[in-house]
């Protein structure tokens, strides 16, 4: 485990160091030139492009045929899965299906203005979204699960998945199960940046979707944000980060346990420990790296310390750097948890290992990383929903707005938008209907 210590410079100046110290780890010159031509071959060359990029970064030889997993295969990982496995697995969905429709949309709403005019919003689901499961490293059913859902408590016609081949030429059995537990109605064996691209574009094999979601490394991450704009998407989602906030009450095992979890993530996942006494530290820190020198998948782990002045450092420290997931371990966490206003997700008390977040607690574990925090949240429902206003506008309305609306168009150099609304004022005049 690799230990980097920060000193106090205030909570923007602070975060803004452990955030470059963050980015070294997953800095990379050609990344963005590589995506983006990864994204060019795949708009051009459709399925061709998804099976050269398959064979050369995955090392998986596939044919067309076998890009599109057949659903039966499917049906049988589902029913071939560890009994313990599956009732896990089903637990998750409940949790997840149950804080994903308390998050469900309201009929809609029409607003009465004074002039006269409604303006009703309703709310539509996409007719398709993608979903991204990552492989390679580790295998993610727990990511099928926080993505179908909510997409289909959302509404959505049609849930394709793509996640990376394993070397039988099919994603592994339990994301397979998991698309099964889900419904998911197609599955595609493509991972990495062309998957993306693949949902986004559309290829011979890949009917395009509307809306592509879920977490993946940085190569993922950049096609998603290339994409967007083809696509809507929920938010960069990867690589995953832990910020713990520690007290003199602190168990150090259980938050070395955290943030050793947390790194099994691969060593571009930052971890962050801050605490008012240097000793907890040190002690969180002792402790972390026995953990880790005792665990091979997680050795090469990336640790930073911040030693603040009082608790309320430690929030504005957390509200700047906007964790994906912030552990508050100190005996007030419970009045702290109001105070937070950007991390992914908060988990409150001794009890709230981020590890029950990222499965069974029912809370989303696709959640904003690299500061995106600041404008983006958990993925739910709302990401698989449109709105759409409706505008009615009686005559006499029209003839109480239209002033206002030439007035606002003309200081604009519009004059065209006023002469617009100003004829359903002189025409509701004649009719007497001002």
């Amino acid at each position: 485990m690799k230990v980097q210590r920060f000193e106090w410079e205030g909570a923007s100046a602070t975060a803004d160091a452990v955030r470059a110290w963050a980015i070294e780890a997953v800095e990379d010159d050609n990344l963005t030139a590589e995506v983006s031509r990864i994204g060019t071959e795949v708009f051009k060359e459709g399925d061709e492009a998804l099976l050269q990029l398959t064979e050369r970064l995955d090392g998986v030889s596939l044919t067309r045929a076998r890009i599109k997993v057949d659903p039966g295969d499917a049906e049988a990982a589902l029913e071939g899965l560890d009994p313990s496995l599956r009732e896990a697995m089903e637990l998750a969905a409940a949790n997840i299906r149950s804080v994903a429709e308390a998050q469900a949309p309201d009929q809609p709403r029409t607003v009465e203005l004074p002039q006269g005019q409604t303006v009703t919003v309703r709310e539509l689901p996409v007719k398709a979204a993608g979903i991204y499961a990552p492989g390679g490293r580790a295998t993610y059913p727990s990511s099928v699960l926080m993505c179908a859902i909510p997409a289909r408590v959302a509404g959505v016609e049609r849930i394709a998945l793509v996640s990376p081949p394993s070397e039988d030429g099919r994603p592994s059995d339990s994301i397979l199960a998991a698309a099964a537990l889900c419904e998911v109605d197609e599955i595609y064996a493509v991972g990495g940046a062309q998957a993306v691209f693949g949902l986004a574009f559309g290829t011979e094999t890949i009917p395009k979707v509307d809306v592509v979601v879920g977490p993946g490394n940085v190569w993922v991450q950049e096609a998603k944000r290339r994409a967007f704009g083809e696509v809507g998407i929920d938010s960069y989602a990867g690589p995953s980060e832990l910020m713990l906030i520690a007290g003199h009450d602190t168990d150090p095992h259980w938050a070395a346990a955290d943030l050793c979890a947390q790194a099994e993530h691969g060593p571009e996942s930052p971890l962050l420990v801050v605490a008012v006494e240097r000793a907890v530290l040190d002690d969180i820190v002792e402790k972390a790296e026995i953990a880790a020198g005792e665990r091979p998948s997680v050795a090469d782990a990336r640790l930073a310390t911040v030693q603040v002045p009082d608790l309320v450092d430690a929030i504005a420290l957390a509200n700047a750097f906007a964790p994906e997931h912030l552990e508050l371990m100190e005996e007030d966490a419970a009045l702290l948890a109001d105070r937070v206003t950007t991390a992914g997700c908060v988990f409150v008390g001794r009890h709230g290992a981020t590890a029950f977040g990222d499965y069974v607690a029912g809370s989303n574990h696709v959640l904003p990383t690299a500061k995106s925090g600041r404008f983006a949240g958990p993925l739910g429902p709302g990401v698989f929903r449109r709105k759409i206003s409706t505008v009615e506008i009686p005559a006499a309305a029209a003839a109480k707005l239209a002033p206002h609306a030439d007035a606002i168009a003309r200081a604009e150099g519009f004059p065209v938008h006023g002469e617009s609304a100003m004829i359903r004022a002189k025409d509701a005049k004649v009719k007497g209907q001002t």
